[in-house]
């Protein structure tokens, strides 16, 4: 596994390749949250259902989808998604965190190509550090 990897063993093992390498120092942290908790309340089976199916597009979602953005920004730097479901029972996102512009938009077309509408709310514990 690359995470137990030490520098000594990277750099003196010279079949590594240099793209393991690059991700490890140039990785950006993608975390996708699914908000189980919503506005209405749905009956108890199909609240079973609807959160079963958010865990899973929640973890499609940061591991596959949004992939490429791990080779984007340095180590350090992160970006957070929350998705829940609306009063209409679709997919609903936002990035709660201070990214660029262009995660933003990467984040934005790749939940729209998923049918994922984007979550507007004036919500407290939005986290943006130039707003």
């Amino acid at each position: 596994m690359i995470s137990s990897l030490t520098f000594k063993q990277i750099f003196s093992n010279k079949s590594a390749p240099l793209s393991i390498v690059l991700l490890i120092f140039f990785s950006m942290t993608v975390t996708v949250l699914a908000i189980l908790e919503t506005d209405f309340k749905p009956d108890t089976s199909l609240g079973k259902i609807m959160n079963e199916r958010l865990k899973i597009a929640s973890a499609d979602l940061q591991d596959i989808h949004l992939q490429p953005l791990h080779a984007m920004g340095q180590r350090s730097d992160d970006v957070v998604v929350y998705i829940s479901y609306n009063p209409k029972y679709k997919i609903r996102w936002r990035v709660v965190n201070d990214v660029s512009e262009n995660v933003e938009n990467f984040v934005a077309q790749t939940c729209g190509e998923l049918g994922y509408i984007h979550w507007k709310t004036n919500a407290i514990n939005i986290f943006r550090g130039s707003e």
